[in-house]
């Protein structure tokens, strides 16, 4: 089949998408076992799958499923390079598999030879155990490093501590004796720009000065950031869950877990965090664990020779991540395994958990915040929740699946629009612009000027007696003769009213700019924002709630729990319940994303409130399309995904898909032991298959096995250089016993060692259901349609 038409006809994606929305069964091939084949002159086209000038995507359908027969046992030595994969291609599960139980039963039947090989196969079982305790200390270390960094770094754009440099605003005033319980945040030691440079603490010139100085910083870091990223490591860019999924799922993206990739990744974080940009670094964390997995998995010769093996340890890994990110290890684990895994056996699950376990272990110990919490935005609720507080609950969770839809069709077809125009081509300038918009808007309201994660946990926090914030600022009742924890639900002040119009304006602002930001050539998680948005409204919500069972405590709905002088409702409660609805909404995650809100908050009877807000987003969101951001983003960037979620509808055969068709050329394919060299290589250069079927003869059609474009070519070269007597004529033979040949003719290259004896066939009356099926659950590259044992297509 043509890599040209099928390109234009616009099914380059083994995406499940391009299954499911081909019009005609014709099409539907190009989504079931399709391998892209990227060849660029720039790598930010290939972060982008950009299908700009320059690049050239070709399909093919190939691969190998190995027999259990070792891949090499049949050569006398081993070809170095068979059986390894090409960048940008798909590995093959199958094969993987078979080298890894053939690798085992080697160690297990030497293990009794010497204490030297018991001692070796000891050590192969423990390396799993090794790599994600490593992959766990690298993960909560870096977690650590980057959060103090990019404490300090935003706090560097109002002020700096002149008693000790490193210090941020809060420690800086930690030891000061002059501090008030009113202006807590106010001391001697601290300085702001204008207070250093014009000598003023308060008036128009002091504010005008801050101004500058915030721009100042906040377009400094991003320019900072995104030279970083295009200069050094152009993959450290964006979330990295969309690239890790389909990683996980078995391409193979080189360099996209590498050492340069984890070092600019965790500088540019820190910078794009600080400059205030309206993005979040949870998502990112995620990435940086799994490059610290991928580089400790090169450690152990059993995770870095095998691709699927490997995946194992990727899977852990990016559970320690959101361990880290959250202070969540059993939602980290989840996560894993609802959102970016793709194959998930049981030992992956404990060493997902050991992995998640250790990272949240070494963030503690590292005590980040100060707070001997692993976040900063942990919160903990003493009042119950009523029945009737289900119907805002529900509504925020509608809130959150409105948002999610919205965000998804905004922001795809943004950066859309970013890879078809001219724009996309200056990624520095487009920061630079992001950056200066929102550090102008964000500077004069104060919520937007917080960083994002002390916004969330200021309206996480609920209204107790220490609270100085203006959304505290209820009238108070004077006959209250002592403070108590729970205050009593009070008419709201003058502070409250100015405080919902600032978040109202905060609400618009982070809606607009996150459309804009996620995607753009930083580092820039989604998961932060997300939760701002919903916190921000799930806020504005419960104070109206509140104010309402105040002023209305005799309605039928308040008057059996809510009596006068209670502390029936918790705004804080509403903030939470809202940012889990948002975050649900644009990722479509269910369990794993309760479980983590639920140990942020230690509080297991918000367990069903939480349920509620996040399962009515996910189905007012699936209401208007069932992807969610990364599964959006992988099929905008033509990435090979075949999404174990969808449903397939086509009631097709396999016969009616496969390739050849009547108008096609006949099928490229080998045969057994009547072809020479020549003949080979020919329809290697003319063809871009990723392998060949062998058969018999062409007469009999009768099907030997399967050989792989790669390792023909590595064998072929190969046998040029070591074997004698091997030359353009010779005769490749595939059988196991090789024909007899006139005395004069040249001697014959067998290749039967690099040879799959059993590749994977359906007959061509299997229907289409079970081929995907078949495609997704084994992880195959193709299969091969016979009829009565004889090769009919692929």
């Amino acid at each position: 089949m043509e890599s040209e038409q099928l390109f234009h006809r616009g099914y380059y994606r083994n995406s499940y998408n391009s299954i499911t929305s081909a019009s005609s069964d014709e099409e539907l091939l190009d989504g079931a076992g399709a391998i892209m084949d990227f060849q660029t002159s720039e790598d930010d086209n290939l972060l982008d799958g950009d299908t700009a000038a320059g690049t050239h995507y070709t399909m093919t359908n190939g691969g190998s499923i190995n027999s259990s027969t070792h891949l090499l046992d049949l050569l006398d030595e081993p070809i170095p390079g068979v059986g390894t994969y090409d960048d940008f291609h798909t590995i093959d599960w199958v094969r993987e598999k078979c080298k890894d139980r053939e690798r085992h039963r080697r160690i297990n039947s030497k293990k009794k030879e010497s204490a030297w090989e018991m001692t070796k196969s000891l050590y192969d079982a423990w390396s799993g155990w090794l790599v994600v305790t490593l992959t766990g200390l690298a993960s909560g270390a870096l977690a650590g490093l980057i959060d103090i960094a990019a404490d300090w770094m935003t706090d560097l754009k109002e002020g700096i501590c002149l008693s000790a440099l490193w210090y941020n605003h809060e420690q800086c005033c930690w030891g000061s004796n002059e501090t008030t319980f009113e202006e807590r945040d106010k001391c001697p030691q601290w300085k702001t720009w204008a207070e250093l440079i014009i000598g003023q603490a308060e008036g128009p010139g002091s504010y005008i000065m801050n101004y500058i100085m915030y721009i100042f910083w906040a377009l400094s870091f991003a320019f900072l950031a995104v030279s970083l990223v295009k200069v050094f490591a152009p993959y450290a860019c964006g979330s990295g869950i969309p690239e890790i999924k389909t990683i996980l799922s078995g391409f193979i993206i080189r360099g996209y877990l590498g050492k340069w990739t984890l070092m600019i990744k965790t500088i540019t974080l820190v910078l794009a965090v600080a400059s205030g940009l309206s993005l979040g670094k949870e998502g990112p964390l995620v990435h940086v664990a799994c490059c610290c997995g991928n580089i400790f998995s090169y450690l152990f010769p059993k995770y870095s020779t095998n691709e699927a093996k490997k995946r194992e340890v990727l899977s852990a890994a990016s559970a320690a991540g959101v361990s880290v990110a959250f202070g969540a290890p059993i939602g980290g684990v989840l996560f894993s395994l609802e959102e970016v895994s793709y194959y998930f056996p049981l030992k992956t699950l404990w060493r997902s958990f050991f992995a998640a376990l250790v990272a949240a272990f070494v963030l503690r110990s590292i005590n980040p915040f100060g707070n001997s919490r692993l976040v900063l935005f942990y919160v903990e609720y003493h009042t119950p929740w009523y029945l009737f507080e289900l119907f805002p609950f529900i509504l925020l969770g509608v809130f959150g699946g409105l948002w999610g839809a919205f965000f998804i069709r905004a922001n795809i077809a943004w950066c859309r629009r970013r890879k078809s125009t001219k724009f996309g081509k200056y990624p520095v300038l487009e920061v630079i612009i992001v950056a200066a918009i929102t550090a102008v808007i964000a500077f004069p309201n104060p919520y937007t000027r917080l960083n994002t994660s002390e916004l969330i946990k200021e309206l996480f926090t609920d209204c107790g007696p220490l609270e100085s914030s203006s959304l505290c600022d209820y009238r108070n009742d004077m006959n209250a003769s002592k403070i108590v924890d729970d205050i009593p639900d009070r008419p709201a002040g003058v502070g409250v009213y100015s405080a919902i119009w600032q978040l109202c304006l905060a609400l618009i602002f982070k809606i607009i700019m996150t459309v804009f930001t996620f995607g753009i050539k930083v580092p820039s998680g989604l998961f932060i924002p997300s939760m701002a948005i919903g916190a921000i409204a799930g806020r504005i919500v419960g104070i109206a709630v509140e104010q309402l069972a105040y002023y209305h405590h005799d309605w039928f709905i308040f008057k059996e729990w809510c009596e006068v002088g209670a502390d029936c409702i918790t705004p804080g409660l509403y903030a939470m319940v809202g940012a889990a609805a948002c975050l649900g909404g644009v990722t479509r995650m269910t369990v794993s994303l309760v479980v983590i809100v639920f140990e942020l908050t230690g509080g297991l009877e918000y367990i069903v409130p939480l349920m509620a807000a996040v399962m009515t987003s996910k189905w007012v969101g699936d209401a208007f399309g069932r992807e969610g951001i990364y599964e959006a983003h992988i099929r905008l960037n033509g990435y090979p995904f075949l999404d174990a979620k969808e449903e397939f509808t086509h009631t097709t055969l396999a016969a009616d898909v496969m390739r050849p068709r009547r108008s096609d050329p006949p099928l490229a394919v080998l045969t057994q032991d009547n072809m020479t060299v020549d003949d080979i290589e020919n329809m290697i250069n003319e063809t871009s298959y990723n392998g060949f079927p062998v058969i018999m003869s062409k007469e009999s059609q009768r099907l030997v096995g399967f050989a792989l474009r790669r390792d023909l070519t590595i064998a072929i070269e190969s046998a040029r250089k070591k074997q004698e007597g091997i030359v353009g004529s010779s005769r490749v033979c595939f059988a196991q016993h090789t024909p007899s040949l006139p005395a004069e003719s040249p001697r014959p290259l067998k290749l039967r060692s690099i040879l799959d004896m059993s590749p994977f066939t359906v007959t061509d009356h299997t229907p289409m259901e079970i081929v995907v099926d078949i495609f997704r659950k084994l992880g195959l590259r193709q299969c091969l349609v016979t009829h009565n044992g004889r090769l009919l297509g692929i």
